[in-house]
């Protein structure tokens, strides 16, 4: 099986892996979803509120990191196997263009399609149709990771109540049309940062597409943009200068010319040149592998200490993950304050507001919480213990008020901090400490 047919069995596994994610659950919740509208975060099964995101963090570190190692080790494959972009061009391209519609060569991707010449402006207009179809599942199949698909099909039977959901999938199949059809693998070359980073990442030992110049020559000498020599090669330079490896390159760069940042790592133009050298008996030249190992002869290993480096990296992000996924909350608490800063009473005593959103985390038990106050100073005046069900918000309102007349200064306010305990009264041991601000005022106004 050539690179191609690993290529496009890879997009199958990834478009299916993709369209089927959303659906999956465990114990009802969703293998990944970050949810804006109920606020929260579902990853492996496991539920996160929007205040326990400090899990995110690690796993953002994990991803960039990700990025990094996989580019140092592999170069841009996956830019060539695995990029959304990649991904719908060839379905466009090849599968729609070439395969459906027969408007291209297969072995060709540098010529573009004459419309004048070959009258193909009806199956033009046939391939822009079915992309829209495309992008219009595409689309939906996006949203599915931020609105469930149980949700979602609802929430299109009722478009006026969700405007900025249908205006957010009409924008972004505007932008997938523009993308594909008309900006096509110049995004790759011009608009995505990825390419920019990826020669910074890059050595010797980074695997990539190689043009074997021991094998097939230097067919670019001193920076010329033209072949030169060609009549004084010697009888052991192979190439023959068919130019299959450079008409069936997606993004229109000749690969012998050495590293480009325009190059996908897709290995079109090794498939390409493997069927020109295999009639001749011979091996490709162009190769899945490293400088160092295709050029320089010289063994090297994967597991080498840059590599080891971005190995550790990425499993104490993984195990960081792990550790604060584990200390998961089973109850939340937010507090905010009201408009009012405070409030004098008769008696000299001050009063503060708070209202506080109470998160049961259970899955199956049902709790009543109430609060502690570890200050003498300060007293619960008003707080409606709530009984929350199961993986029910709610909230209340509290007033803390002082229990004596404190003078501590005659020309500001006082932001004093008070530790508190709040806690299930069925479950001693679901309890959560937190610290609240009080605002005491400035002595002269008491007078």
């Amino acid at each position: 099986m050539n690179y191609t047919k690993k290529r496009y069995l890879t997009y199958g596994l990834i478009t299916v892996f993709t369209f089927v994610l959303p659906f999956i659950t465990i114990n009802g919740n969703h293998m990944l979803l970050l949810s804006f509208d109920k606020l929260r975060f579902e990853f492996l099964g496991f539920t996160y509120n929007m205040n326990e995101l400090y899990v995110m963090p690690f796993l953002l570190m994990f991803l960039f990191i990700g990025i990094f190692a996989l580019t140092a080790m592999f170069g841009r494959v996956w830019c060539g196997w695995a990029c959304p972009q990649t991904i719908f061009r060839v379905i466009y391209r090849d599968l729609i263009e070439t395969k459906l519609l027969k408007m291209r060569k297969i072995d060709n991707k540098q010529k573009d399609i004459n419309y004048d010449k070959d009258h193909n402006y009806i199956k033009k207009y046939i391939a822009i149709f079915i992309w829209i179809v495309l992008s219009t599942i595409i689309t939906a199949n996006f949203m599915w990771y931020f609105v469930p698909p149980e949700d979602f099909f609802t929430y299109l039977q009722e478009p006026k109540e969700h405007l900025f959901m249908i205006l957010f999938m009409v924008t972004l199949i505007t932008l997938l049309f523009f993308d594909i059809i008309f900006m096509k693998e110049d995004f790759c070359t011009y608009a995505c940062p990825y390419s920019r980073i990826q020669s910074v990442l890059y050595d010797d030992d980074t695997q990539q597409v190689v043009y074997n110049t021991n094998r097939g020559g230097d067919i670019y000498q001193d920076g010329a943009k033209h072949i030169t020599n060609i009549k004084q090669w010697a009888s052991n330079e192979e190439c023959t200068t068919c130019e299959a490896c450079v008409k069936v390159c997606p993004t229109h760069i000749d690969i012998r010319k050495g590293l480009q940042v325009e190059c996908i790592n897709c290995l079109e133009c090794s498939d390409a040149c493997s069927k020109v050298m295999g009639k001749l008996g011979k091996p490709s030249l162009i190769y899945w592998g490293s400088t160092n190992g295709v050029i320089n002869s010289v063994k090297n290993t994967l597991f080498n200490f840059r590599n080891n480096t971005y190995i550790a990296a990425l499993l104490v992000s993984l195990i960081l993950a792990g550790v604060f996924a584990a200390g998961k909350e089973s109850m939340l608490v937010n507090i905010n304050r009201t408009t009012k800063l405070y409030a004098i009473k008769e008696d000299k005593l001050v009063t503060n507001n708070y209202l506080i959103t109470l998160h049961n985390r259970a899955e199956n038990n049902s709790y009543s919480y109430d609060i502690k106050l570890h200050d003498p100073r300060f007293e619960i005046k008003r707080f409606n213990s709530p009984i929350l069900t199961p993986n029910r918000r709610v909230k209340s309102v509290l007033i803390i008020k002082t229990t004596e007349h404190m003078r501590l200064s005659d020309e500001k306010d006082i932001p004093l901090k008070i530790n508190a305990t709040f806690y299930a009264k069925e479950d001693p041991n679901i309890k959560l400490e937190k610290t609240l601000t009080f605002i005491y005022p400035r002595d002269s106004l008491f007078k």
